[in-house]
C-alpha cells in the first residue's frame, strides 16, 4: 500500500534512539508528518510536555529505550529496578494521558508501543529489563480493550534481534559469539532488519489496522513464538 499514511501527524518518542530513525523514515515515507521527540521521558511532566509541544496527534509511536541491565537477579538493586521502570514503564499512561483527550476529541487514533520480546522468553540476567518491558506489554493489552470502544487502537511490537543501534550495535554484530549465537537460537538465521520491523510498524499506524486491539506482535526472527 502506497502512501498509506498520508497527512496523519504521528509523534515518535525518544526518535533518536532504539527504533526511532527507522521508524522516522518508515512513516515518512508512507505520507505521515512525523514529529520526532529525542529526549527521554523520565522526568514526571516530560511526556505530557512532549504531547503539548507536538500539536494534535492522529497516531502516537511510544519508542522507548534504556541501555538493558544485565545484573544477575539476586544482585538487582532497587536503584537499578526503579531507573530501568522509571525509564521504560512510567512514561506511558503518561503519554496516554496527554495524548487520548485529543484524540477523542478528533474522533479516534492510534498507539503503538515499541517494546520487546525479552517479555516472552525467559533470558537470563535480563531480569529487571524483561519485567519492564513485561509491563509495557501488559498495559498495551489492558488499555487496548479499554480504548477501542472509543475508536482508538492500541497494540505493541515485541521485538528482538531487529537491528539498532541500541541493542545490537555494529560492534556487537561482528562478534563471531554473536553470530555463532543467531544461527542457534533465531530460526530465521539472521537480525530482522530495521527497514523490515518499520514497515510493519507503519501498517500498525495505518487505517488498514483498524481491526487489531491490544495485540502484541512479536517481530524477532521467531526467536520468541506468541
Amino acid at each position: 500500500m502506497s502512501r498509506m499514511l498520508e497527512g496523519k501527524r504521528i509523534l515518535v518518542t525518544q526518535a533518536g534512539d532504539f527504533m526511532g530513525p527507522a521508524l522516522c523514515d518508515a512513516l515518512t515515507a508512507q505520507g505521515a508528518i512525523v514529529v520526532a521527540s529525542e529526549p527521554a521521558l523520565v522526568a514526571p511532566d516530560a511526556a505530557s510536555e512532549v504531547v503539548a509541544a507536538a500539536g494534535p496527534v492522529d497516531v502516537l509511536v511510544a519508542n522507548l529505550a534504556i541501555a538493558a541491565p544485565t545484573t544477575p537477579a539476586v544482585d538487582v538493586g532497587d536503584d537499578e529496578w526503579r531507573s530501568t521502570f522509571a525509564a521504560l514503564v512510567d512514561p506511558l499512561p503518561r503519554l496516554v494521558r496527554a495524548v487520548v483527550p485529543g484524540m477523542l476529541a478528533r474522533g479516534g487514533g492510534k498507539i503503538l508501543v515499541m517494546g520487546s520480546a525479552s517479555a516472552l522468553r525467559g533470558m537470563r540476567r535480563a531480569s529487571t529489563y524483561s519485567a519492564a518491558r513485561g509491563a509495557q506489554l501488559a498495559y498495551v493489552q489492558a488499555i487496548g480493550v479499554e480504548l477501542a470502544p472509543r475508536n482508538i487502537q492500541v497494540n505493541a511490537i515485541a521485538q528482538n534481534f531487529v537491528d539498532n543501534p541500541t541493542y545490537f550495535p555494529p560492534a556487537v554484530q561482528q562478534d563471531p559469539r554473536f553470530q555463532d549465537r543467531l544461527k542457534r537460537e533465531v530460526p530465521l538465521g539472521r537480525l530482522v532488519s530495521a527497514s523490515e520491523d518499520a514497515a510493519f510498524a507503519a501498517y500498525l499506524c495505518s487505517d488498514a489496522a483498524d481491526c487489531f486491539i491490544g495485540q502484541v506482535f512479536p517481530v524477532c526472527g521467531g526467536w520468541a513464538i506468541r
